[in-house]
């Protein structure tokens, strides 16, 4: 659909502008799942970070002025965001994960892993080990898992890992913006590979884990993200394998391994039925993520090789 609206009309209000924007998002065929799952969140996200307003701003803010500059940039990052299926967050340059705000660009996926929620409860049940002091966000993307560990729990000190140096770069860059230097380490490395001899409390890991078939299906949004960050070969689990194989050796004795897998999951299952995968459950939605022990890792061991 092209977009041939003028900017002549636009709303004055950002009431109006939020109303405008839903419509348009609804009639379109844009999909909805970079940080909202419809068109209002959409519109809200999209017209209150335009107006320079917070995202929690309540309706005391639909009256405000929505000037005509802000209208004529709506208008643009609305067309970009309806013709050419640019996820919002890379037309912002911003994202947000367990209550922080991010850098987001194409260099890294969006955030939007259900593991924010797991990061707020404090891993709980889940991790039964003393209060944690080391965490590894493995295959750290622009770094927002690991950073949200860092900035809600100030005793923890976390490694960032990626193999993708553009995407270290943005994770460098939100490491900065959140000022946490002093804790969170940005490393090189393929999964394990260059690690240097350390154990975690805590590895938490959002690989990529879309098979080949789904991965050429996906709607239009997630090919503007890096294919590296997606694609896990032709079952989705090429990552993750390595993961469960080599992870045990840098656990903590009472350490825990939690991975995304997504869609990827019946497989997973499929391919170690012997194994007691615990599934995660999340109180405002998401699956596929599981919870491993140190001690069930080194159980399971041989189901792994």
């Amino acid at each position: 659909m092209t977009d041939k609206t003028s900017t002549a009309g636009l709303p004055n209000t950002v009431g109006e502008a939020l109303q405008y924007c839903a419509e348009r998002l609804q009639a379109s065929d844009a999909f909805f799942g970079h940080g909202t799952d419809n068109p209002w969140d959409e519109a809200v996200a999209l017209v209150l970070s335009i107006a320079d307003l917070p995202l929690d701003a309540d309706d005391g803010v639909l009256p405000h002025k929505f000037s005509s500059e802000d209208a004529v940039r709506m208008h643009s990052l609305l067309s970009r965001r309806i013709d050419d299926h640019v996820p919002l967050p890379y037309l912002l340059g911003r994202a947000w994960f367990a209550g922080l705000e991010f850098v987001s660009d194409r260099r890294a996926i969006i955030p939007r892993s259900p593991l924010a929620e797991l990061i707020l409860h404090e891993f709980k049940p889940w991790y039964q080990g003393p209060e944690p002091r080391r965490v590894l966000d493995l295959c750290c993307g622009g770094g927002c898992i690991g950073l949200a560990v860092a900035y809600y729990y100030p005793a923890v000190t976390v490694d960032l890992t990626d193999l993708d140096k553009d995407a270290l770069d943005l994770a460098a860059e939100n490491v900065a913006l959140l000022q946490l230097s002093g804790r969170a380490s940005v490393l090189y490395s393929d999964l394990f590979s260059s690690l240097p001899s350390q154990k975690y409390d805590i590895i938490l890991s959002n690989p990529p884990y879309v098979n080949r078939e789904d991965l050429s299906s996906m709607p239009a949004e997630f090919h503007h993200e890096p294919p590296l960050a997606l694609g896990s070969g032709p079952d989705g689990l090429a990552l993750t394998r390595k993961i469960l194989q080599q992870g045990a050796q840098y656990l903590t004795e009472q350490g825990l391994l939690i991975v995304e897998v997504g869609n990827s999951w019946p497989q997973l299952e499929a391919l170690y039925p012997d194994v007691a995968f615990t599934w995660l459950e999340f109180e405002h939605g998401g699956q596929g993520v599981f919870a491993i022990t140190a001690k069930e890792l080194q159980q399971y061991s041989a189901s792994f090789t």
